[in-house]
């Protein structure tokens, strides 16, 4: 009668090993649990950086894309020939393309720079004074909680009214109403009349620090022949955007009077061109980082097949006693590959577990952002063990092709 090897003793087995050989376990273990932690964290970053900025930062608005001055560019030498080549957007190629647009919902424009706020003998510094048409907040992620946002009429008449953002309101008016009071915008006075909900912060870096002017007010004392709009273009939808796309950029190339063969001397951004830029560079990221892992996985390889070479060594009779009661070579070589197995597994779930508390911990006391899917925990626990099996070949074969005569011969 032949005797077979179920998966639950060797799991046993396995489990036991760690226990009585504490020191030779941490050893065994450390190098998948680095190489699992290691992954998972810039797995966890990557994926972090990549949904912060699809959510915060390339958050346009609602099927919102914007036409500016210079598209994404990755290259130093396409750079500088568009510095050559661009223009700056002026009101007049808003207006003709508010006009003459047919897809869009919305068209409106914006422009800002950075100036300094006073109220109440404080000040800010650094803070963006962005000149909006009044459309913008329809289109917009920012929303009023008080009063009111910048209107047609006030830009008809260049009106010196301000939407402030909740720094403003907190640090220049501690305690008390804003709305209807007097701000001081670069040395010029400014009624409140609206303040918007706080957004946040991006990568530690406030948000809130703004205020709104009518934008022909801004052009009124800020605009030079430098200076270039940013038009927001709204669609109907998700489904409209290449359509509106390619609608505003035929309109805008015959508004500069560009030639078929000419390249676009302006840009065109949506959210997911800027979620493809920081994608390719975190995926820059991921790819040096293979390397750092990869070395990791190799050790803890080499280190499992050396603790399994030593355990065959020490299990000699036991292996030879199996084979003399029936136990094939398979059922052996199954029971040694399930104890690296459950050895490397167990690894992997300690590199989890600590990959996982350490991006619970920088991302509650850190502005860097943090995401642990459940897909890379997967990979990651399918990794180990498969590079335990794989470092565990040669050990179990040799513990397989033992002669059991020459096995139950050897001194205990």
């Amino acid at each position: 009668m032949k005797t077979r090897i179920h998966l639950r003793e060797p799991v046993f087995v396995a489990l036991e090993t760690l226990r009585t050989h504490k020191m030779r376990s941490f050893l065994m273990l450390l190098g998948m649990v680095l190489s699992v932690s290691t992954l998972i964290m810039v797995v966890a970053l990557i994926s972090g950086v990549n949904l912060y900025v699809a959510k915060r930062i390339a958050n346009l608005g609602s099927n919102v894309f914007l036409v500016v001055r210079y598209p994404i560019i990755t290259d130093m030498d396409e750079l500088v020939k568009a510095m050559r080549r661009n223009q700056p957007l002026t009101w007049d190629d808003y207006l003709y393309l508010r006009d003459n647009a047919k897809l869009a919902v919305r068209v409106g424009a914006q422009v800002n720079h950075l100036g300094r706020t006073k109220a109440n003998g404080q000040t800010l510094e650094d803070t963006s004074i962005n000149g909006v048409t009044a459309n913008i907040g329809d289109m917009d992620v920012e929303e009023p909680a008080q009063g009111r946002y910048i209107t047609d009429s006030d830009n008809e008449h260049r009106s010196q009214v301000a939407v402030i953002g909740t720094d403003i309101a907190d640090k220049l008016f501690p305690g008390s109403d804003p709305i209807g009071k007097e701000l001081d915008v670069d040395g010029r006075p400014y009624e409140i009349v609206g303040i918007e909900k706080p957004i946040g912060t991006v990568l530690g870096q406030t948000r809130d620090n703004y205020a709104h002017i009518p934008i022909e007010t801004w052009l009124k004392y800020y605009a030079t022949s430098a200076t270039s709009l940013s038009i927001n273009v709204q669609t109907r939808g998700g489904d409209w955007m290449s359509r509106t796309q390619e609608e505003s950029q035929m309109l805008m190339r015959a508004r500069h009077h560009l030639k078929p063969n000419d390249l676009d001397n302006f840009g065109v951004l949506d959210g997911g061109s800027l979620v493809g830029l920081f994608k390719r560079i975190t995926g820059a990221l991921a790819a040096s980082m293979i390397g750092i892992v990869a070395v990791f996985l190799v050790i803890g390889g080499v280190v499992i097949m050396n603790v399994m070479l030593a355990s065959v060594t020490e299990r000699t009779r036991e292996i030879g006693l199996r084979k003399s009661l029936g136990a094939r070579r398979s059922d052996i070589l199954l029971q040694f590959l399930t104890e690296t197995a459950v050895m490397s597994g167990m690894g992997g779930i300690m590199g989890v577990i600590l990959a996982y508390g350490f991006a619970e911990l920088v991302a509650a006391n850190t502005p860097v952002p943090m995401h642990v899917p459940i897909s890379a925990v997967l990979i990651s626990l399918a990794v180990s063990t498969g590079v335990g099996v794989f470092f565990g070949l040669y050990p179990a074969s040799k513990a397989a092709n033992l002669n059991p005569i020459e096995a139950l011969r050897q001194e205990v």
